[in-house]
């Protein structure tokens, strides 16, 4: 009995033995699970569709061109490792009321609206809109027509709540829940302007804002797009052309890119060695005499006072303003490692899209000009 004992006491050693050689040679030899990383999301949204038409100008459709720069504008972006979701890949009716929200549900870091414009005039160029109040009844005009899609709609009056695209005041309180978000949107809608003027040579009609239902919702830098009139002679034609649309979606996919790269940039930055010399102080590569680097923290059509109490706690605080638009800024310094500090900082009082800007003679500079020279 004891001997029948202590044999299976030696063979369950030796099974031990073997299963924990098993486990570690499995954990030694299976490849190693890599940290998941979020990919860059670009929803896209062709306007219009089904039975909406869009605007009919020339005899084209709106509905038709755009969703075919839309689709090639997806296929440039994933050819370069961007991951694109569309509102619409075919021709079908989208109600404005949900097309935000499926960049929302995404978690998505952009949302393109695109779409043609029309006038009675022979009005024309490409222009690119950012949520906000307009002050022009003039570039009020063409929110207004793309807003009145929502007559199309079954249950609008329910849905939007009384909301009238043709009332000016009745937009005011839609650009709040962009505003997180609008220095952003306005630094998108520059690139991909720049994109399609200067490359394709087409006429600026330049980056402004409006109140646009489609942008309403988006929790993410977001910007319409009117690639052109079609109602203009030429102008139509070009842009119902094979050309002019892949010209187009071109411009759009190079002004994403170059978006994505400017902030890859800025996330990715390496920091600048934490060298301290004999006198305690930072060599003097890691000091710019004539730059000046800030922390942006926010971007606001509202003005207000730079007191510590608004900003979570955070001071000195500064201000400038570009057209509408206030820009406010925590701290200064020479010093690109002290402004690194001064970022993750501002990220951990709640500020967590803080980055490092540069000024140079009072002029915004890039920054990745500075720290590459």
């Amino acid at each position: 009995m004891n001997k029948g004992l202590k044999s299976l006491k030696k063979y369950w050693r030796l099974f031990c033995g073997v299963f924990v050689l098993l486990l570690l040679s499995t954990t030694l030899l299976w490849p190693q699970q890599k940290e998941s990383v979020k990919p860059f999301v670009v929803v896209l949204d062709a306007g219009h569709g089904g039975k909406d038409p869009g605007n009919l100008g020339n005899g084209f459709r709106e509905k038709d061109i755009v969703l075919d720069v839309t689709l090639q504008v997806g296929a440039l972006l994933q050819s370069e490792g961007i991951e694109v979701i569309y509102t619409r890949k075919k021709d079908v009716f989208v109600e404005l009321y949900d097309r935000a929200p499926i960049a929302n549900k995404a978690d998505a870091d952009l949302f393109i609206s695109i779409h043609c414009d029309a006038h009675h005039s022979q009005a024309y160029g490409v222009g690119t809109f950012v949520m906000g109040l307009s002050k022009s009844e003039k570039n009020l005009s063409t929110a207004k027509k793309e807003n009145e899609v929502i007559f199309l709609e079954d249950n609008y009056q329910e849905r939007y709540e009384g909301f009238d695209p043709s009332s000016p005041e009745l937009l005011i309180g839609l650009t709040l829940l962009q505003e997180e978000y609008l220095d952003q949107s306005i630094r998108l809608a520059g690139l991909v302007q720049e994109k399609l003027v200067k490359t394709y040579n087409r006429k600026d009609r330049s980056v402004k804002q409006d109140v646009f239902w489609v942008l309403h919702h988006s929790y993410m830098p977001s910007v319409l797009i009117e690639l052109g009139f079609l109602t203009n002679n030429n102008e139509g034609p070009y842009l119902n052309s094979k050309k002019g649309r892949k010209e187009m979606a071109q411009g759009i996919a190079q002004g994403v890119l170059s978006y994505k790269q400017e902030l890859d940039y800025t996330r990715s930055s390496p920091p600048m060695e934490q060298q301290i010399t004999q006198e305690g102080q930072e060599p003097l590569s890691n000091s710019f005499n004539a730059v000046a680097f800030k922390v942006q923290i926010a971007a606001s059509g509202k003005k207000l006072a730079l007191k510590s109490y608004n900003f979570n706690g955070l001071e000195p605080i500064s201000r400038e303003k570009e057209n509408e638009l206030y820009r406010y800024f925590y701290g200064e310094t020479t010093q690109y490692s002290v402004a690194e500090s001064l970022q993750k900082e501002a990220v951990k009082k709640g500020f967590k899209g803080a980055y490092v800007v540069a000024f140079k003679d009072g002029e915004r500079i890039a920054l990745e000009e500075v720290l590459n020279n």
